[in-house]
């Protein structure tokens, strides 16, 4: 029996030995007192192994313990040997590296028959590893504690199953429980809202089921009854393989957070608020600085005006009363008339450059040679600057033209000159010079812009414009000089002109060294120069010819009509548009020219000159203004333009320009403007049969029969009918059965009315 229980010690001792928690095995003879130990045993301790096995003595085996252990050791031995039975002791011992490990001697005293010890086998294992891994897993523990103790607000853990296993204080606050009252149970236990609990379990399930954290934002009434916002996080926990075996969360009372966001946000609103108060306060300042500005500016320009015009004004008052004087010699009487004729063109320049800074003057480009233009004006300008101003010319190396109103070009120039010679205080040189340029500079932020451009540049070497000026002297009444001295309306004109003209002008200046302007219109082709007309000649009697005049103005208006009536022509007089389309209207035939102002009540003159350019192409038009906002942005339409204030001799020349373009022995015109005007106004479902209806009457009016079809008017206006002559207006509700069988005429010309 002895045997078997040694070879079962002897396997178990084997069993522990492998999984490495024994030291080594000793057996105690104790009737012969020889303690023998394994190799293991002594190659721990440094026993050599043949005396280990040969024997130790007691004093021999506990020389390694650690003095503060050996009496306690010794003590559980001798009570062990009395007692017989199992033995278990720790204590220190030291080992070859010198330090002392804690171990645990496991035995068991044998005792005979009679009761006399006899035995005592035993192992000893090594504690060291399991104190440090145990004094590491209380570190941790009193460490986790100690975190989630000092954390703020609300920190948990639960298992799978939704037990509370860890909180810190902030959840014992929330819940307002003990933790002896919630630990190791569920929400549903704890809480006294049941709806509360299930909503809390539901995502605490979620969460562990999906493996997917969460942050949400939520409102919690607390146990005072008040209800806070608390921002809870939740995430599953983890073991080292990866499985979820529970979950961890946190809450923290955001409540003051939110209400300092809201009190910010009323904060920053109230903030903007003022703020928008004071930018509209800010612009209400600047519009009351603008204003006084422009009051301020408008004043100089009255002052500027006032001073030109009550010098005019004295010219031709004291003209007309010496003229009004009884015995005036010739001589005189021809001075003063040529005295009020100057005059009055020095008012018209001045209130053409009243309308130029403003970009309103309805300009007549027409093309010509820019090098052969400035050596007239240079001419003139030798005049103007004085006898101490030399003037230099330098032309490009061929000519170039421009596409231009030649006055308004020229009036340019003259304003450039006139600055330069005040700038060089009429004494020294200013140079002119004409270009060629491959399009326009970087000129006051804007980007450079290609195309084919004529520069002319107008330099002088007198004070030159400061910096800080030059931003603005391009502005309406800038000016330097004294009040009623200048107007500041000459470099408006000039860049009023240049950008109406789809130019511009750069300057470039520095005090003390001089300025120069450069102007750039875009470049006209010189095969539009070659075809130009010279003026007509008025050689014949004006008789047959008859005008229609339509102006409101009733001064203006009888005195065109007696000027004409003095050449010789019909005249017939109108105040409204509308009059004078009726009229013609009523008797195509008995008007050659319409001689009509652009500003009037009601229809204006440019939509008179549509309707009759429309209806009645070999009517001569032609359309006076001295202002017009819808001549400046849309131009003349190819339309004679006669400038107010215009004289006697203007008005002839125009009316004889335009009567010399057709011939009274010409009776062609006449009998288009006689054919039967019919009318047709189609709709959208009619417009095919129009197209063709009016191919078919294109082809008739070809062959001499009858007129062609304007498809409404708006397209009519669009396609300006290619110059064609009578375009007649033809209408289903009056077109009457004669004309149907001319419908299959249309195949003649299939499609082609849209080409012409």
């Amino acid at each position: 029996m002895d045997e078997i229980r040694t070879l079962d010690d002897r396997e178990r001792v084997q069993l522990a030995l492998a999984a490495g928690a024994i030291i080594g095995t000793w057996f105690w003879d104790l009737k012969t007192d020889r303690f023998t130990i394994d190799e293991q045993f002594a190659e721990v301790f440094g026993i050599a192994a043949s005396r280990g096995r040969a024997g130790l003595s007691l004093e021999q085996v506990i020389q390694t313990v650690h003095p503060d252990d050996k009496a306690g050791l010794v003590f559980a031995i001798e009570t062990a040997i009395a007692r017989g039975g199992p033995y278990a002791h720790q204590y220190r011992v030291r080992r070859l590296d010198g330090q002392y490990y804690w171990i645990k001697a496991n035995g068991r005293v044998e005792k005979g028959v009679d009761g006399e010890p006899l035995r005592f086998p035993g192992v000893l294992l090594d504690l060291e590893r399991r104190r440090s891994i145990a004094a590491e897993r209380d570190r941790a523990h009193i460490l986790a504690r100690t975190i989630m103790e000092a954390t703020p607000g609300v920190v948990f853990a639960k298992d799978r199953q939704g037990r509370m296993i860890a909180a810190n204080r902030g959840t014992a606050q929330l819940i307002g429980k003990s933790p002896a009252e919630f630990l190791g149970q569920t929400d549903a236990d704890f809480l006294d809202d049941p709806e509360r609990a299930a909503f809390i379990m539901a995502n605490d399930r979620r969460i562990m089921e999906t493996g997917i954290g969460e942050q949400i934002e939520e409102e919690v009434r607390l146990p005072s009854g008040e209800v806070a916002v608390f921002l809870s996080t939740t995430d599953p926990l983890r073991n080292e393989q990866g499985e979820i075996f529970g979950l961890v969360g946190t809450s923290i009372d955001i409540t003051a957070r939110r209400t300092a966001e809201q009190d910010r946000k009323a904060l920053n609103e109230r903030l903007q608020h003022r703020v928008d108060e004071a930018i509209a306060e800010r612009e209400k300042a600047e519009d009351a600085l603008r204003q006084a500005q422009k009051m301020e500016a408008i004043g100089q320009l009255t002052g500027g005006v006032a001073h030109d015009f009550n010098n005019l004004l004295t010219i031709i008052g004291s003209s007309v009363d010496l003229l009004r004087r009884p015995g005036l010699s010739e001589d005189r009487r021809e001075r003063y008339l040529n005295a009020v004729v100057d005059t009055v063109q020095r008012a018209a320049k001045l209130t053409g450059q009243l309308l130029a800074f403003a970009r309103r003057q309805a300009l007549a480009p027409e093309p010509f040679a820019v090098s052969t233009k400035l050596r007239n004006v240079v001419e003139l300008l030798q005049s103007v600057t004085g006898s101490g101003v030399t003037i230099d010319f330098e032309s490009a190396p061929e000519e170039v033209f421009v596409h231009a109103d030649m006055s308004q070009f020229e009036t340019a120039i003259m304003n450039l000159a006139i600055n330069a010679r005040d700038a060089i205080g009429g004494n020294g040189r200013i140079r002119l010079r004409t270009w060629c340029a491959d399009g326009l500079p970087a000129l006051r932020g804007h980007p450079p812009v290609s195309g084919d451009f004529v520069a002319v540049s107008v330099a002088d070497e007198g004070v030159g414009i400061p910096a800080d000026s030059l931003s603005s002297i391009f502005e309406p009444f800038y000016t330097t000089k004294e009040v009623g001295k200048g107007t500041g309306l000459g470099l408006s004109q000039v860049f009023g002109f240049a950008k109406q003209s789809g130019g511009d002008i750069g300057v470039v200046s520095e005090p003390g060294a001089g300025s120069t302007f450069t102007l750039y219109l875009p470049r006209a082709p010189a095969s539009t120069v070659a075809g130009q007309d010279t003026d007509h000649e008025q050689t014949e009697s004006h008789e047959e010819r008859s005008i229609l005049i339509v102006e409101d103005n009733v001064e203006v208006g009888h005195f065109a009509n007696q000027i004409l009536e003095d050449l010789g022509y019909r005249t017939r007089w109108v105040t409204r548009a509308e009059e004078a389309l009726a009229l013609v209207e009523q008797t195509p035939t008995e008007f050659d020219i319409v001689f009509s102002d652009v500003v009037m009540p009601g229809m204006g003159g440019i939509e008179l000159a549509r309707r009759l350019r429309m209806s009645h192409p070999d009517l001569q038009l032609v359309l006076t203004s001295g202002y017009s906002h819808v001549l400046a942005e849309e131009g003349v339409h190819d339309l004679k333009l006669l400038h107010k204030p215009y004289t006697a001799n203007d008005l002839a020349r125009c009316s004889a320009a335009s009567h010399a373009m057709t011939s009274p022995s010409d009776p062609a015109a006449r009998q288009r403007r006689a054919r039967l005007p019919i009318r047709f106004n189609a709709a959208s479902g009619e417009r095919t049969l129009a197209r063709h209806l009016g191919t078919a009457l294109l082809w008739l009016y070809i062959g001499g029969i009858g007129g062609y079809v304007a498809i409404g008017c708006d397209d009519a206006w669009r396609a300006g009918l290619r110059g064609r002559s009578l375009a007649a207006h033809v209408a289903l509700d009056t077109l009457h059965a004669p004309w149907w069988p001319l419908l299959p005429l249309y195949s003649i010309a299939g499609e082609r009315f849209d080409e012409l």
